[in-house]
């Protein structure tokens, strides 16, 4: 190895840092990634729950996005499960207190135009409701909630929440899911990073003194939440908008019939049966499902858990006697960048801190939706570190 090889330091495990260490690596460099949990994966975690496997939330992988693309191109997507048709035909809209097979006619076809068209400095709703009318306005934004995690999406800039509204509708849907777990593709990931020599440190917190003595020998991605970030490098300007959601895991004996899907439309929420598409996440004569459900600053986790009861008793009928397992927990700011009217990715935290700190996550200055962002951010913070120290070589020579 020459004396020019670049060193990167990576600080996060998630899939941010996984795909930094991974590119970086590629490359040529020699990486060491610090991860403080006792494995790699961050919020792409799987946790095992007794014979049940969870995702921290409703997770996916988008076939027509540049994630999808980058796994595929190292062959590490593994097996992944599309919606059978038998589970579509058990999807339902909540609209006007009733379980629907269908969205409106009026939002679909909102749903079909180019985000292009959509503005920025414009709220989604009032945008939408001038198309539409203000009560298929806000059955387009609720719909949108999946893929946004906020209480109330008609806020947000009408370009960013239409850019994901149409792949949330989009047929075929777009949505795949890894089998086993969003862990089998971190486990590849974390494979591949190991077979190109990066070295993964768990169990490795690392300090505002261990960050610097890691920048004096090269460039480091700090690719955690923005909250670490901001207080590891005592930046406070590192900020930005994101949701709370409460989160609710049920194990529930299978019964014939049962929703795959219930999206909210008369307020932001989704439940979705994830055993619909992949059995392996629970026990046999058993479904794994999850809800999320956004609440507003101020509000409790079991105001959003009481919603999703009322919709578990719509679309799953007589599920409180058949639960046989149940977590609850509360995402708040973890949830993925959000745009306000007005603003773009490009007006969230940059990439490029500075003295050879970089940032990558979801809630970095890097387009996409929700993963993507932590994608698109990660292989702009290998490219910048890589390329700041070979110019830093070239200077020196």
């Amino acid at each position: 190895m020459s004396s020019s090889t670049t060193t990167l330091t990576v600080v996060g495990g998630g899939l941010a840092g996984l795909v930094t260490a991974v590119t970086a690596a590629e490359a040529g460099a020699r990486v060491t990634l610090h991860e403080a949990h006792r494995s790699p994966g961050g919020r792409a975690r799987t946790a095992e729950s007794s014979p049940y496997k969870t995702n921290e939330g409703p997770h996916a992988l988008y076939s027509r996005g540049p994630l999808w693309t980058w796994l595929q191109q190292r062959d590490l997507i593994g097996p992944v499960a599309s919606v059978p048709l038998s589970a579509a035909a058990r999807m339902r809209f909540h609209r006007d207190g009733a379980l629907r097979r269908t969205p409106p006619l009026a939002v679909i076809r909102l749903g079909r135009r180019d985000p292009q068209l959509a503005p920025v400095d414009r709220d989604f709703f009032s945008w939408a409701a001038s198309l539409v009318g203000e009560r298929h306005a806000r059955y387009a934004a609720n719909a949108a909630a999946v893929a946004l995690f906020h209480h109330d999406p008609g806020t947000l800039s009408a370009r960013f929440v239409q850019e994901r509204l149409r792949r949330v509708l989009a047929m075929p849907p777009e949505a795949k899911y890894p089998v086993g777990g969003w862990s089998s593709v971190v486990e590849r990931l974390a494979g591949r990073a190991r077979s190109l020599g990066v070295r993964i440190e768990t169990a490795s917190r690392v300090t505002p003194g261990g960050l610097a003595d890691a920048a004096a020998r090269g460039p480091v991605v700090v690719a955690t939440s923005l909250a670490a970030a901001r207080a590891l490098l005592g930046d406070d300007s590192l900020a930005g908008e994101s949701g709370r959601t409460a989160l609710l895991d049920l194990g529930l004996r299978t019964r014939r019939g049962d929703a795959f899907i219930v999206s909210d439309l008369d307020a932001p929420g989704w439940i979705e049966r994830f055993t619909a598409q992949d059995p392996s996440l629970a026990p046999a004569g058993e479904q794994l499902v999850q809800a999320q459900l956004p609440v507003e600053e101020g509000e409790s986790r079991s105001v959003g858990i009481a919603r999703a009861e009322r919709l578990l008793d719509l679309g799953f009928p007589g599920w409180r006697d058949r639960v046989t397992h149940r977590s609850e927990a509360l995402a708040a700011g973890r949830t993925g960048a959000l745009d306000l009217p007005g603003t773009t990715w490009r007006d969230r935290p940059a990439v490029d801190r500075g003295d050879g700190i970089y940032l990558a996550g979801d809630q970095v200055a890097a387009p996409g939706l929700l993963a993507e962002v932590s994608l698109n951010s990660a292989l702009e913070a290998a490219s910048l570190a890589l390329r700041a120290s070979r110019s830093l070589d070239l200077n020196r020579a």
